[in-house]
């Protein structure tokens, strides 16, 4: 009853405090979610895993636009969990964002934690996962925010909607799959296979019975809600003999891009209409990696369109014809279309009068390894991964629990601004003098409304690669991206102001460089990192804090009282 008691007076505690953020018409949702071991069957092995209330993948949120979500998260497994709510943007309220260490500390076998999950100006799909070393491999969900009641989607009503996650199977425990790499100094093991709503789908041994299948009546129009979950590869996606429009990613609508295939990033959304306008049949979808450098799971997983009637099935599916495993053209291709709808409903806002330009160098290192040890990775060295030459180091105390609680020499406010010494980024063979990092725990501050353009700028130190970075707190606007060395000179004459994407997580192509544009105008402490899980791993993340306003509106807001001790 205690217990009952405390829980009611902090969740009532909790909506109080976010009263004056919350918009009036927005309701309070609440969920539960249970962190459990699980055993599941996939690919002629059984292995038990984390998992939400027992579902690979966990429960999908419903929300409207606007809404504040409570969930009561309990550890009932043996290892410690956090969980984020990827692009939402938590308006003054970093305390329930979730990376270990960054904004929380993590949630312990036997404890809870009350998320409040606050909704803003998302519309359309985002996900939720763990933000703790690989548990997002199999804890993780979609999370679907509607329109407003009284509105429309801005484009035809579809028949149905259909959330797809893509994400990867280990026969083995991921957690030790992390561990053997960090340990090794080289890459991880690539999964065994990918899976599409956690179902492998019949190019895999053992797996005809799990194949994940969607009904469509013919003529009539669906809306897909798709999800990039894998740890490590942006991934192509195709529907055999269909063509799909894009409407959305990462919850802000697009114009409409027509297209016979899909290149989507970890962490990334993206929302397309299918109209089933072909013979009465089945076809497959499916997925396999793009991949630019490095080792990766080649395989290819697939799922089913199955038309509504009566029809001879086929004896085989065909595959649809995929780019190239490392098409980086056609990575790029897909990508560059994305526009925003910038129209009277849909506006953008890009920041025009700049007042923080900042470049980082985002880089995969090599570190010598302990005398009479031999690593795995380039020259018996070991690999890590930075960002302008700073290895992130999580400390143990979270950072903003640090900044709010002023404590001291927990992380030091220097990181730069630029990298710490220009060179040719991209240049063929980059001289071994620039491979190594310093450690650190680093933040940068910006003021509070600031404007920010930030240039992520790729590398060739041990070998260029594509890096999806996302950006925690914040939508932020593509405004521009290349290969080779940006130039501060030109490249910006060539920047898309009128229409770009929003968004809060992009692939910086091989060798080149993105541009983002948004304004600091959310207090708190957000991370920034590379959604390649073995880069994050390796240190390519870093932290902004965002400082108080001078405004009532303008303050980040206080911790809830239950928020998990380190």
């Amino acid at each position: 009853m205690v217990a009952k008691m405390k829980a009611l007076i902090f969740h009532v505690i909790g909506v109080i405090l976010l009263c004056g953020v919350l918009p009036s018409h927005a309701a309070v949702r609440r969920y539960k979610f249970e962190l459990r071991n699980t055993s599941y069957t996939r690919l002629c092995a059984n292995k038990t895993m984390l998992t939400i209330n027992g579902q690979f993948p966990g429960p999908t949120i419903y929300a409207r636009k606007g809404d504040l979500v409570i969930v009561d998260v309990y550890n009932l497994a043996d290892h410690n969990i956090t969980i984020h709510w990827h692009g939402v943007k938590q308006p003054r309220y970093p305390w329930s964002d979730g990376p270990e260490y960054i904004t929380q500390c993590p949630i312990t076998p036997g404890t809870n934690f009350t998320q409040r999950i606050v909704l803003s100006d998302e519309e359309g799909t985002l996900w939720w996962h763990a933000h703790s070393e690989w548990s997002r491999a199999t804890v993780l969900g979609a999370l679907v925010i509607l329109p407003q009641k009284r509105d429309d989607y801005p484009f035809a009503k579809p028949h149905a909607e259909v959330p797809i996650i893509i994400g990867d199977w280990w026969k083995s425990d991921v957690q030790q799959v992390m561990e053997e790499f960090l340990r090794t100094g080289g890459d991880p093991n690539v999964s065994d296979a990918y899976v599409i709503n956690g179902q492998p789908g019949d190019q895999y041994p053992c797996s005809g019975q799990d194949t994940f299948k969607v009904t469509v009546e013919y003529g009539k129009t669906y809306l897909f809600r798709m999800v990039n979950a894998v740890m490590n590869n942006i991934m192509f996606f195709k529907i055999a003999n269909h063509n799909i429009t894009v409407v959305g990613s990462d919850a802000s609508y697009t114009k409409p891009i027509n297209s016979d295939y899909i290149t989507i990033s970890p962490g990334q959304t993206i929302d397309f209409l299918l109209e089933a306008n072909q013979n009465p049949s089945q076809y497959y979808m499916a997925a396999r990696a793009y991949a630019s450098a490095g080792n990766f799971d080649n395989t290819t997983t697939t799922g089913i369109i199955e038309y509504a009637g009566n029809y001879t099935p086929p004896s085989s599916l065909i595959l649809p014809t995929f780019p190239q495993f490392n098409d980086t053209q056609a990575s790029i291709r897909f990508t560059n279309q994305l526009r925003s709808l910038a129209n009277e409903r849909y506006p953008v806002d890009v920041p025009l009068n700049i007042t923080d330009t900042l470049l980082f160098a985002i880089s995969i290192n090599t570190r010598t390894c302990p005398i009479d040890n031999q690593c795995g990775g380039p020259n018996g060295d070991r690999l890590l991964a930075s960002v302008n030459n700073i290895t992130l180091v999580l400390p143990k105390v979270s950072i903003l629990q640090a900044y709010y609680k002023r404590i001291s020499e927990i992380y030091e406010a220097d990181f730069p601004d630029n990298p710490p010494f220009p060179y040719n980024y991209t240049q063929n063979n980059v001289p071994g003098l620039l491979w190594t990092p310093e450690n650190g725990t680093d933040v940068n501050v910006l003021e509070y409304n600031s404007t920010v353009e930030l240039v992520f700028q790729g590398t060739n130190i041990a070998g260029g690669v594509d890096h999806p970075m996302h950006l925690h707190g914040y939508s932020f606007y593509v405004v521009g991206s290349g290969l080779g060395n940006f130039n501060r000179s030109s490249d910006p004459l060539n920047y898309n102001l009128v229409d770009p994407p929003l968004m809060e997580t992009i692939a910086v192509p091989r060798n080149g460089w993105t541009a983002i544009r948004f304004r600091a105008d959310n207090p708190g402490v957000w991370f920034l990192h590379c959604h390649f899980e073995r880069h994050v791993s390796w240190g390519m993340g870093m932290t902004f804090i965002v400082k108080n306003g001078k405004g009532r509106n303008e303050r980040m807001l206080p911790p809830p009282p239950d928020m998990p001790k380190c």
